[in-house]
């Protein structure tokens, strides 16, 4: 079976990669002819485990190619998979500029029956729209050609997506003819040989699915750090909360961890277009609205938590002043604008770039909010992140300086904060930071450390 995957980003080379591993024939198309080269050679753009090992062997095996040109294949394959970017436009909604490109660069070439799958996530109504740019190209040439047009989200997890592209929680197909059901059964049952996981639905559906459960997840989040602020106002341990709804049967214990906001590619921009969506429709979300809101305020929450800290210890500095004084001090430091009153000078430490572990994706990612927070306080930051480097190179240039690894970032730090909860952060040497730090500030945006542990070896400990 001979296909193409047109994009070569995350969804489009982990989708052409894992299918050439099963046997089938994939080119892999993308406008970018630089990276098509660095393909060819085995180099993967993107960090993903176990993804260059899978590229390297197919592309060694045959069965996996790389072009910048889809109509040098386009009379080869019977499935164009369709995973290029929908980003999001100034008011939240996907731009789908480059979803219909492809769309019509098929209808200008195809000559026999093709099926075109549209993997990107998409609004409800862009198969209507990329089926009508298909049949507008094919009747400006004068000619009948048959197609389908399917929708088929993905639902990869960065960091994982190859394991769950071999062994998907579930296949969903929105398909109208049984030709096209036929032909996305034969091509994912090698993935689904142990337990049948294809659902099929109506195209919408189908559409809806990938937002309704991007917006779910994003929902989970920013519900359990809502909850995580409220525990910490009124003395709960959130981390005792989590572990008393996530044995609810109902509920379950996935995406309860508290933390300092959600990021990446999906749950951001799926939220924002199903909000815009909706209101295209004529609908308000309005839990929605709320999930963003919270999730936007979450990823400031451990600059605060610093100034905290360093209010914190300037009052334990003058307890020797008035009552007066001390009151104009802690006013005058929490007012908005004078945050560089605390932290002007300082140097602050992050651990961790990307907005999860496995991966290098830093979009939308809370360590660039955290980042322009502590650079508009004039202080200096140091950062390491064991797989972002040069992403964080490539989005901050020379405003920060780079660690060579975890401890070079800590030298002569005011403070640590840590972002991302990658696993070479969860045992550090605490003897190495309390020789190398210039303070004993810790903020902790992932509660991966122990609050009494922190306290016994002398660190000031802030946690969600």
């Amino acid at each position: 079976m001979d296909i193409a995957v047109v994009g070569t980003g995350y969804v489009g080379l982990v989708t052409g990669t894992c299918f050439s591993e099963m046997g089938i024939n994939v080119t892999c198309v993308d406008i970018d002819k630089e990276k098509i080269e660095k393909l060819k050679e085995g180099i993967v753009p993107i960090y993903e485990p176990g993804l260059e090992e899978l590229v390297r062997k197919n592309c060694k095996a045959g069965r996996l190619q790389f072009s910048t040109d889809l109509k040098s294949c386009i009379d080869q394959v019977e499935v164009i998979f369709s995973a290029v970017g929908t980003p999001p436009d100034e008011d939240g909604s996907a731009d789908l500029s480059y979803v219909l490109d492809v769309a019509r660069t098929i209808g200008q070439h195809i000559n026999q029956y093709v099926l075109i799958v549209t993997k990107s996530t998409v609004p409800v109504g862009t198969a209507n729209k990329v089926k009508k740019v298909v049949q507008q190209e094919l009747d400006k040439r004068g000619v009948s050609v048959p197609f389908d047009v399917v929708s088929n989200p993905e639902f990869l997890k960065e960091g994982s997506a190859v394991r769950d592209f071999m062994s998907p929680d579930r296949v969903v197909v929105g398909a109208e003819s049984e030709k096209a059901k036929e032909l996305m059964d034969k091509l994912y049952k090698p993935f689904t040989l142990n337990h049948y996981r294809m659902i099929f639905t109506d195209i919408p559906s189908a559409e809806m699915i990938k937002y309704a459960a991007n917006a779910m997840l994003a929902t989970r989040i920013s519900f359990m750090n809502d909850i995580a602020n409220l525990c910490e106002i009124v003395g709960a341990d959130v981390n005792m909360v989590r572990r008393g709804i996530g044995s609810d049967s109902r509920i379950g214990n996935k995406f309860l961890y508290p933390g300092c906001g959600y990021g990446g590619s999906c749950f951001p921009k799926d939220v924002k277009a199903l909000i815009q969506t909706a209101a295209q429709n004529g609908y308000d979300m309005e839990v929605l609205k709320a999930v963003e809101s919270v999730n936007k305020k979450q990823k400031t929450i451990v600059f605060e938590k610093l100034l905290k800290a360093f209010n914190s210890q300037q009052s334990e500095n003058v307890q020797c002043m008035t009552n007066h004084c001390s009151a104009v001090i802690d006013n005058c430091s929490l007012q908005a604008g004078n945050d560089t009153l605390i932290l002007k000078g300082k140097t602050i430490a992050i651990w961790g770039l990307a907005f999860k572990p496995e991966t290098d994706d830093m979009r939308e990612a809370p360590s660039l909010t955290v980042i322009n927070l502590l650079l508009k306080s004039e202080c200096t930051v140091k950062v390491y992140d064991p797989v972002a480097m040069d992403e964080g190179r490539r989005r901050l240039g020379d405003k920060v300086i780079y660690g060579k690894d975890k401890y070079d970032a800590v030298l002569n730090a005011d403070a640590l904060l840590l972002l991302t909860e990658w696993k070479e952060f969860r045992l550090p040497s605490w003897e190495v930071l309390k020789k190398t730090m210039k303070g004993n500030v810790i903020i902790d945006g992932r509660n991966i450390y122990d609050k009494k542990e922190m306290k016994k070896l002398g660190f000031y400990y802030d946690y969600i």
